[in-house]
Formats: structure tokens, sequence, C-alpha cells
């Protein structure tokens, strides 16, 4: 392989993951069973619950509970076997893709999660996209498999078609549907029967030896025994082996098939996270990039929550750990402001229980709650000047002004629309002409979670309108020719949240216009969440 040294056992043992799929497709309903082979919950939630049935764990915000889908990415660490856990939840929705985004920079695999109806949608295929810019590894799970779902080799030249990856089938369906009675586990030769009676129960797993073992007629029904077999002489001749190193280099991808709401076919895949799974990775940064072996300790933030805890206003920044052993206690230098800060009260989440972090190591995800000081893409380092790159600040597709409902509270809604903004949830943008804040996001419902949350969170009932204004790009250059921009354009210019100069467009006429009349000046759509 090359020629860095063995991890420390303490790093091996950690597989740093997140679940990416379509909404709908079961992302939130397989983590709480991960949770509950994790031996972290006793009883898994449902997303939409009735009467006794718990809530999950995953989707705290009032209107994740409300609506039953996730608006935030959560992460939760738990231990498994010998393996530590670290897993993050992403929204699937695609008004919150760059919250998924950005939690990819912070993960060395992603599991992807289909729906055995649907087959790959576009929101999967986006995300998977970005998967392949980070040639992250990527293990699939074919969800929903007891309801009537499409036939397996369609699912697997769907995924091979659309998303240009080898595919491996690690278990294999008997029957589909109301018929759907187990998997045949192909990596450990086990036949294993799904228990419809007891989601919550363990499926029962039969040991076989090939597939002309005699047990299998005993426990298949003969049309169904008839049909598997057939199907699974044409995948071995026609589907590519397990190949452990085209996988992690994100060249094929093992599924799984299974339905997570029956708990059947989640500790077979559990399995292969481990067995199969990355170790923490080389994080790219400048001036070099990070080895996870390294002594001494860096991390960066790819996320902030601000009030995970309404009665506190508390912001907690989510720091993935690049190398080395933290302990509680340590102080670490903030690149971006050279400032030291000792890090006294570092939590480690169950979704939205949290527990005081005695220890971290690389690969692991911590919280680090903080008034304000950290912002996405800032990196903590034990003293030497290093920063992560690589993290992205997506254009807002849609931009609507933003008034408080009382104008003495102007103020205030300042106040809270940064907090946002340093989240990552909004960009926001002040306009130089005219009064009010222009708030840019990627999808419709992002306005209605500001809102509400503005609403719950500071008590300031707010408005959006229509704003003129339909993209922002950001303006680069040398500051001389910005500065003549700028003052030419005066109407379209506003200022971010981190002070860089923002040329607000109505049209496409506007952009082009600028490349033919100010070719000193670049428009961009994104920025790297830097200082």
């Amino acid at each position: 392989m090359t020629n860095r040294s063995e991890l420390p056992p303490e790093i091996a043992r950690r597989r740093t993951f997140a679940i990416i799929s379509h909404p709908d497709a079961g992302k939130t309903t397989l983590t709480e069973k991960f949770l509950l082979y994790g031996g972290a919950i006793q009883m898994a939630g449902q997303v939409r619950a009735k009467g006794e049935a718990r809530r999950t764990r995953s989707d705290f915000m009032q209107m994740e509970k409300d609506r039953g889908i996730s608006v935030s990415a959560s992460a939760m660490s738990f231990d498994f076997e010998k393996y530590r856990f670290n897993l993050v939840d992403t929204p699937g929705h695609s008004d919150f893709s760059e919250d998924t985004y950005r939690t990819l920079t912070a993960v060395d695999a992603a599991v992807m999660v289909i729906d055995g109806a649907k087959g790959v949608e576009s929101q999967t295929q986006k995300l998977f996209e970005v998967c392949r810019l980070r040639d992250l590894p990527i293990l699939t799970f074919c969800n929903k498999m007891d309801r009537e779902s499409r036939d397996t080799f369609e699912i697997i030249d769907e995924i091979q078609e659309n998303l240009a990856i080898d595919v491996t089938p690690a278990s294999w369906p008997i029957g589909v549907g109301r018929e759907f009675m187990g998997c045949y586990d192909i990596l450990r030769d086990k036949l294993e029967i799904m228990d419809r009676a007891d989601r919550n129960k363990v499926a029962e797993s039969i040991q076989i030896s090939g597939l002309d073992d005699p047990k299998l007629a005993e426990h298949v029904p003969a049309h169904l025994l008839e049909k598997f077999l057939e199907e699974i002489e044409m995948a071995k001749e026609l589907l590519p082996t397990l190949d452990p190193v085209s996988l992690l280099n994100g060249s094929m991808t093992p599924i799984w098939f299974g339905s997570a709401m029956n708990s059947f076919g989640v500790k077979e895949l559990m399995d292969g996270l481990a067995t199969y799974g990355p170790e923490p990775q080389v994080q790219t940064a400048q001036p070099r990039n990070i080895a996870p072996e390294e002594k001494s300790v860096t991390g960066f933030v790819f996320k902030v929550q601000a009030n995970m805890d309404p009665k506190h206003r508390d912001r907690v920044a989510f720091v993935r750990l690049a190398s080395g052993h933290f302990e509680r206690g340590m102080k670490l230098t903030h690149v971006r402001s050279k400032k030291q800060m000792a890090i006294t009260n570092p939590v480690l989440f169950l979704a939205a229980d949290r527990e005081l972090a005695e220890e971290a190591w690389a690969g692991d995800i911590i919280g680090i709650p903080n008034h304000g000081q950290l912002r996405i893409g800032d990196t903590l380092t034990e003293g030497e000047a290093i920063r992560v790159s690589g993290i992205p600040s997506f254009a807002p597709e849609l931009l609507q002004t933003c008034r408080a409902g009382d104008p003495m509270k102007a103020k205030h809604l300042e106040k809270a629309l940064m907090q946002f903004a340093e989240e990552g949830a909004a960009k926001v943008f002040k306009p130089t002409f005219g009064s009010g804040f222009i708030v840019g996001v990627v999808g419709a419902l992002q306005f209605e979670v500001l809102a509400s949350r503005i609403e719950m969170e500071y008590g300031l009932p707010v408005r959006f309108e229509a704003s003129q204004f339909t993209s922002a790009r950001w303006v680069a250059g040398d500051k001389d020719a910005v500065d003549k921009f700028s003052e030419a354009n005066k109407q379209h210019i506003a200022t971010d949240n981190d002070g860089d100069t923002v040329y607000l467009t109505r049209l496409q006429w506007d952009i082009d216009r600028v490349a033919r009349d100010y070719p000193d000046v670049t428009l961009t759509a994104t920025k790297e969440m830097m200082v």
C-alpha cells in the first residue's frame, strides 16, 4: 500500500460515515436500527410515531418532529462489537443539500440507502456525485424489500448505469414484497430469515455450506428456492465479486438487501462497514495534508448548530478530529484568529443527548460549545498553522428580503440572522443601498425553517418578501479592480456575513455584462469556507 506506519489501535477501530439518500428512502429509520444494534438505545424510535412508539433520536428539532423529515445533519457515536462507529445522519431533502455536502467532507465513507421500489432517484444522484468528487467509498443498502419492490437485477443495473460504479451483491433477497422471507448472505454463506412479528428482533441465521446444502430446502418454500437459485447463478456469472481495494478507492459498491423497519439486513450491513469500511483517512489541508496517526491534535469545523438547547443561547461547533488523541481541557490554537482556546467542555453526541467527552481520537466527531468564535471551515491545531481545505459554500438559488414584524427589533433580527449565517443555514447579505437584509437559501423549505426558528429561538416574528434579485455571486480580483467595480455597480453590491463583496444579479444578462465589461474581476458561484 504505502509506507505509512500502522494506525494506533484506538484510531484503527474508528469508522466514520454518513448516511445519504433521497428523502423517504428510510435513512433515519436505518440510523435508529444502527443505534439499536450498537446497544446505544433499547428500543428503536419511529419517524412518524403513534401513541407509545418512541420518537426517533436523530430528529431533534421541533419542525423535524412535526413533519417527519430530517432538516439538519446530526452526529452519533456508539460501539459495535470491537469497533467505534461515528455516524452522521444527513437531511435527504434537496432543500438542505448544502448541509449534506459539507458533512461529506467530514466522513471517510458513505452508506447510500435506496428504496427497493423507486431505485436511484435524482437527489441520490446529486449526493453521489459529491462522494465521487471526493472518491468516498460507498456501501449500498437497498431498503423496503418487504414491500412490493423491483426486480433485483433491475435495481443493480440502474445503480451501475446511473452512478457509473461497479456493484457487487453482498446478500441476495429471497422472494419480494409479501413473499419476501429473507436473504442469503453471500459473504458468509448464511441464510438469514426475517421475523415479521417482532420488528426489533435480530433475524435468525442458519449457517449453510454452499448453495446445494439440503438445509436450504427445509427453510425456503420450493417455488421461491427455484427462482432464488436461478438468480444467484446468474448473479455469479454476471456480477463482479467483492474487491476490498476497489471499494476503498470508490469504484465498487457492495449492496445489501433488507428492511430497516423490520431490523432486517441491518446487522449484515454493519458487519460489512466494520470489515470493509475505511479507517480514518488522510485529510487534505494547506500547506500539507494531515495523517490520522500524527501525535499532535488537529480538527476542523464542518457544521455549526445554534440553540440545540433552546434554554441556552449556545452554539455547538461539530468538529471532526483529523489526527492525534484529544483530551478534555486541552488548549488548541484557533488558526483563523491565531488565539488559543481551552476546550473545557467538549461533548460526544448521541443525537440530541450529549455527554462530556473525556477523550477522543482521530476520526471522532465532537461538539465544542462556544459563543460564535468557531465558524464552518475553521481549523483547530496544537499550534501549527494548517488549514483544512475543500469545505464548500454555494451561491444561494433563492433570495428574499427579511424584515422584522416589529421595526423596533431590527437590531435583534440582525443578530439572529448572523447566527444562522455562521451556522451555514442561510446566506445573509447586507446591501450597500437600502435597509433590511437579503437572505439566500438553496431550497424554499429553508425559508419556513428559518422563520419558525427565529420565532421559536428569539421570539421574533419575521416576514420574508420577494426580492428583485435572483442570485448572488462572490466578487474576486485585486482590491483596486473590485473597488472600482463596486463603485460603478452600487445598487447591486452587498456584503456577506464574512464581509466579502457580493454582486446581486437579476438576470443572467447581468453576469454576462460583468464578464464583458470588467475582465479583471471574476464572479464565482462557490467560495471555500475559509479565512
